[in-house]
C-alpha cells in the first residue's frame, strides 16, 4: 500500500492559498479548523499529517512591505497544537518539525515522549538543521552555522535523544504500592553522554514512549542530508519532478541505508506531490488558474529568492533567464532542484516563480482522480516512490477533493488501504519498533 502524508500548511500549499475566495487566511491560528481539517485526512486514511516549523518568520523579505503581502507566517507552534489533536483523532500519525539547531535534545526527547503517550504512539519528529539566517538571529547568532557544522551537531544530537528514549526499560514501572517501589531501578538506564556539543546525564522524566521512539522523519537531500536520513531517518521527505529523479535517489537512497547496516523496507520514501484534482481536467485547470492569478509578483520574487538560498536576483529581468547561482548555505538541494527545472524547461525567471508559486519545488499533478492516480501509480510500482506527501494546492477545499475524489480511486487499485491496520503511527506504516538499547545502571 501506498503511505500517505497530509502537508498542512494552514491556508494551503500555493502561496496564494490564502487569497482564494474559499480559504482561511487565519487557519493558523483557528484550533477548530485545524482540528476539521486533520479529521479530514483521517477520514482519508492518511498515514500522517506534517506541519513544517521553523524557529521565526522564515520567508525571504526585504522590508516590512513586502512581508506583509505574505500569509504563511503566524501559525501555532506544532507540538502545542499537535497535542491538542491528539484527543480529537484516533489512528492518524502527528509530525512536527523541530530543529535541533536551536533546541537542546533533553527539551525534544521529552516533548515528543510526551506526544506519543498523549496520543497513544502516534507522534513522529521531522528533524531538520534549519536553513535560515533569520532564525539564527533568533538565538544570539548573526547567521546560521555552516552546513556542515549543523549536521555534525545533529548527529550528536540524535545520539543523545534517542538514547534519552531508552531511560527506561518498557516494562520499568511497577507502580506496586505494598512493596513500596515505583519503578524497578534494574530498568533505569542513565545516559551520562559527554561529547563534542552536548554533556547529557540524564535520565529522562518521561517513560520510554508506546512506539520505543517516535517515527523519525528527515527532508534532507544535500549529500549531507541523505547520509543522514540513511542513518536515522524512518520516513524521508524529498522532491524529484521527473519518475528517472526519483529512481535515481530512492534507489540511492536504500543503498545508503544499507551501507549503514539498516533493512532498506524499515525506512519510507515520500516524495512531495502538489495536486489540484477536478472531477474533470478543465475543473482542475480552473481552480489553478484561479490561484496563479492571485499571485502577488512582489510575492513570487520573494519565494523564489528563499528557495534558491536567498540569491539576490532582484537585479535580473523578470522576463529573462536565471542566471548561474552560487554556493548557499541554505537548501542546496532544494536550490539545486529548481535551477535545473528553469534550464530543462527554458523557463525566464518570471515563469519560474509561478512555476515554485505551487509545488515550491515539488512534482506538481493537475487533473482528474484517474490520471493523478496514474502517475502516482508509476511511480510507485516503478521505484520511485514507498508513498507520497500530499500537498493540497489550498485549504479545506483542496483536501476535501482529494480524499473525496483521489482516495477513493486509489483505494478503487487497491493501491491504498480502506481501513487502518494498526492504531500507532509505526503499525500503519509498517516499521518496526525499536528494540531497547542498554546503557550503564547508575552505580
Amino acid at each position: 500500500m501506498m503511505k500517505l502524508g497530509a502537508f498542512l500548511p494552514a491556508p494551503g500549499h500555493h502561496v496564494a492559498a490564502w487569497r482564494h475566495p474559499n480559504a482561511r487566511p487565519d487557519g493558523g491560528l483557528d484550533f477548530d479548523y485545524y482540528r476539521s481539517i486533520v479529521q479530514t485526512a483521517e477520514r482519508g486514511r492518511f498515514d500522517m499529517v506534517f506541519l513544517s516549523d521553523g524557529a521565526g518568520v522564515r520567508t525571504h523579505y526585504k522590508d516590512a512591505d513586502e512581508l506583509s503581502r505574505q500569509g504563511r507566517m503566524v501559525h501555532f507552534e506544532p507540538l502545542t497544537l499537535l497535542s491538542a489533536l491528539a484527543v480529537h483523532t484516533t489512528h492518524i500519525g502527528l509530525t512536527a518539525t523541530a530543529s535541533t539547531t536551536y533546541n537542546e535534545p533533553f527539551h525534544i526527547a521529552r516533548k515528543f515522549a510526551s506526544l506519543d503517550f498523549l496520543s497513544g504512539g502516534r507522534a513522529g519528529w521531522n528533524v531538520v538543521t534549519s536553513v535560515t539566517d533569520v532564525e539564527a538571529q533568533n538565538f544570539n547568532l548573526d547567521k546560521q552555522p555552516d552546513h556542515a557544522a549543523r549536521y555534525h551537531r545533529s548527529r550528536e544530537f540524535m545520539d543523545v535523544v534517542t538514547g534519552l528514549w531508552d531511560s527506561w526499560e518498557d516494562d520499568a514501572f511497577l507502580y506496586n504500592k505494598e512493596s513500596g517501589r515505583f519503578f524497578d531501578p534494574a530498568k533505569l538506564h542513565i545516559l551520562h553522554h559527554k561529547g563534542e556539543h552536548f554533556s547529557v546525564r540524564g535520565p529522562l522524566n518521561v517513560p520510554r514512549p508506546p512506539q520505543g521512539h517516535p517515527v523519525i522523519v528527515q527532508a534532507g537531500s544535500s549529500p549531507d542530508g541523505q547520509d543522514f536520513a540513511a542513518q536515522w531517518a524512518e520516513v524521508v521527505f524529498t522532491a524529484q519532478q521527473t519518475l528517472e529523479q526519483a529512481q535515481t535517489y530512492y534507489r540511492g537512497m536504500k543503498q545508503q541505508i544499507a551501507g549503514h547496516g539498516r533493512n532498506p523496507d524499515d525506512v519510507k520514501i515520500l516524495p512531495g506531490a502538489f495536486i489540484v484534482v477536478g472531477r474533470t481536467r478543465a475543473e482542475a485547470e480552473d481552480k489553478y488558474d484561479t490561484l496563479q492569478s492571485l499571485v502577488d509578483p512582489v510575492v513570487g520574487l520573494g519565494l523564489l529568492t528563499g528557495q534558491l538560498g536567498n540569491v539576490d536576483i532582484s537585479g535580473y529581468p523578470l522576463d529573462g533567464p536565471l542566471p548561474e547561482l552560487p554556493a548557499t548555505e541554505g537548501s542546496t538541494s532544494k536550490q539545486q532542484l529548481i535551477y535545473q527545472q528553469a534550464k530543462r524547461q527554458g523557463l525566464t525567471i518570471r515563469e519560474l516563480y509561478l512555476k515554485v508559486s505551487a509545488g515550491r519545488g515539488h512534482r506538481f499533478l493537475l487533473g482528474t482522480p484517474e490520471t493523478i492516480a496514474d502517475e502516482l501509480e508509476e511511480w510507485f510500482v516503478n521505484e520511485g516512490a514507498d508513498g507520497f506527501n500530499i500537498l493540497p494546492d489550498y485549504l479545506p477545499d483542496g483536501l476535501d477533493a482529494i480524499v473525496d475524489l483521489l482516495v477513493p480511486e486509489l483505494q478503487r487499485r487497491g493501491l491504498m488501504r480502506t481501513e487502518y491496520e494498526g492504531r500507532t503511527l509505526r503499525e500503519n506504516l509498517g516499521l518496526p519498533r525499536p528494540s531497547f538499547t542498554t546503557t550503564p545502571v547508575e552505580p
